[in-house]
Parts: C-alpha cells; structure tokens; sequence
C-alpha cells in the first residue's frame, strides 16, 4: 500500500512539474501577408510545411519546414498572447503615406481567428517580431 501511494505521489508530482507542455501545432495556421499597390507577398505556415505566394499573379510554392526551423517557430509562437493580437499597435507609420506594404498577422488555432491590425512590413509590433521575421526569411529562400 505504501508503495502504491508513493508511486502515485510521484507520478503527480512529475506530471505537476512538465506543466509547461509543447503547444500543439498541428492544427494551428499563421499566415502573413504583405501587400501594396505593386507588392504582394503572403506566407502561411501549418504543420511543419509553408506555402510562400510572391505575388498577385503567381503561383504558391509549398516546402517542408526542417526541424531546426520548426522549433524555432514553435518557441516564438509560445511566447505570443494570442489574446493580445488584435490590440497591438505598429511602431511605424510608413504604410498610410506609401513607404511601405501593409503587413498583417493572422493566427488560426482551435477554431478560432486572431488577427493584428495593419502594420508596416518590414516593422512588426515588438511582440511578434521575432516570429514574423521567421516567417518571411522563407520568401527569401
């Protein structure tokens, strides 16, 4: 019997403690696009694959997301308050006078849409930075 609870004790506690799980990806799309009158550009990631579009009239190229990539992306999405999104504000204002693409986030999970206000492309919100940057280094492979 004192065997039993200890093992239970243990196996609560250890369970208890890996609270931190690995977000499930699967299912969840991030998409960001960047457009002008002249510039298109929309990536989208889903399941360890990316789909980069480098214009209007163009065709979508699909590649694999290598491991190292993957996990990179998994961390920064981690980091994201998806609650937060839609109420991030763009540290520039180059977009309302031409000076650059309209960037936005969009973020798919559970059924559920979260999706920033315009932004200039190439000066994300603090906040999703590092995953955006991420995001368009595959347009430029």
């Amino acid at each position: 019997m004192r065997i039993l609870s200890l093992l239970l004790v243990v196996m609560f506690i250890g369970t208890g403690c890996s609270s931190q799980k690995k977000t499930d990806m699967t299912s969840t799309v991030i998409e960001y696009s960047a457009m002008s009158r002249g510039y298109y550009k929309k990536i989208v990631v889903q399941n360890q694959t990316v789909l980069v579009t480098k214009g209007r009239d163009t065709q979508t190229v699909e590649n694999k997301i290598d491991k190292a990539n993957w996990e990179k992306i998994v961390t920064e999405f981690e980091k994201i308050d998806l609650e937060k999104i839609p109420t991030l504000k763009a540290p520039t204002e180059k977009r309302f006078y031409d000076g650059a693409a309209i960037g936005n986030l969009k973020i798919t999970q559970n059924q559920k849409t979260y999706e920033t206000q315009g932004f200039d492309n190439g000066s994300p919100p603090k906040e999703i930075e590092k995953l955006v940057n991420l995001l368009t280094d595959f347009a430029k492979e």
